[in-house]
């Protein structure tokens, strides 16, 4: 059998691969970061389960979390499957659901009122409403590309990602001030938020300039990044519902038990719930 040897060319042709696939560019990022992290373990050895499973455990002694392990064994595996090396994948660590958040990554309704109304008062106008964009419609950091002149003015935007689409209807205040942000930016069609050379804004920017207002909005970084305005939305779409079905469809879910981590609980709701219980004799 010829040695398994894992070379740039086979990193690019995987990526290519994931690109007919249609996976996003940021999945196709992490991927190809994952596999190479694997190579320069790995070095000039040829590639075997059993070296897979020992990088496995060093990535755990390096204090790596289990959910990062098992993002990074996907990516592994699943070019392990491209290569034909089925035989070379190595099993994911089991971890039990998780019955609460921790409260340092739990951003509140409060909270993020108080970071929408900093960035208004240190002149962030963009960033003020790209936070009220997402955490009031729910969609990712990656989807704000698709809130068009076109969509605020229809109320809803039609989003197409991994092959799917779907259609998210906007909020009427929403897009009133949509529309007059898009007017004062001499915006007529097309995507609202841009950068001032005219680009769509990435992921990467909107993170920095969310992290960049925490302290002034006396917020803990832990609890500041796109992706919790989306649980906050999840969140309060429940609360207000009790759909978890129709809110799967709004995040784009295939599973709804991917739609059930963000309705977890915090530990202080956690606690809450069990002391209500009153089963102390």
């Amino acid at each position: 059998m010829n040695d398994r040897i894992i070379t740039p060319e086979s990193i690019d042709a995987y990526s290519a691969y994931l690109t007919s696939v249609e996976r996003s560019e940021n999945t196709i990022m992490k991927y190809r970061r994952d596999v190479k992290s694997f190579l320069r373990w790995l070095g000039e050895n040829p590639v075997s389960q059993v070296r897979a499973i020992e990088w496995k455990h060093q990535l755990q002694e390096k204090g790596y979390t289990p959910a990062s392990v098992n993002s990074m064994l996907i990516a592994l595996n699943r070019y392990f499957v491209f290569m034909g090396w089925d035989e070379c994948r190595v099993k994911v660590l089991k971890v039990q659901k998780r019955l609460f958040r921790e409260e340092s990554r739990n951003l509140t309704k409060e909270e993020y009122s108080r970071l929408v109304e900093t960035a208004l008062g240190i002149g962030k106008e963009r960033l003020a409403m790209v936070m009220e964009t997402i955490c009031t419609t729910g969609i990712r950091v990656s989807e704000v590309r698709f809130i068009t002149v076109e969509a605020a003015r229809q109320e809803k935007v039609e989003i197409f990602l991994k092959g799917k689409i779907r259609t998210i209807l906007l909020p009427r205040k929403l897009c009133r001030k949509l529309l007059k942000y898009a007017q004062k930016k001499k915006i007529i069609s097309g995507e609202i938020f841009l950068t001032r050379n005219g680009t769509s804004l990435s992921r990467r920017q909107i993170w920095a300039e969310m992290k960049a207002i925490c302290k002034a909005a006396g917020i803990a970084a832990s609890k500041v990044f796109p992706h919790n305005l989306r649980h906050l939305f999840a969140q309060t779409f429940y609360r207000v519902t009790h759909d978890v079905a129709k809110l799967a469809d709004l995040l784009g879910h295939s599973s709804i038990e991917t739609t059930r981590i963000y309705l977890i609980s915090t530990g202080a709701e956690h606690a809450m719930l069990i002391n209500k219980l009153s089963l102390i004799i």
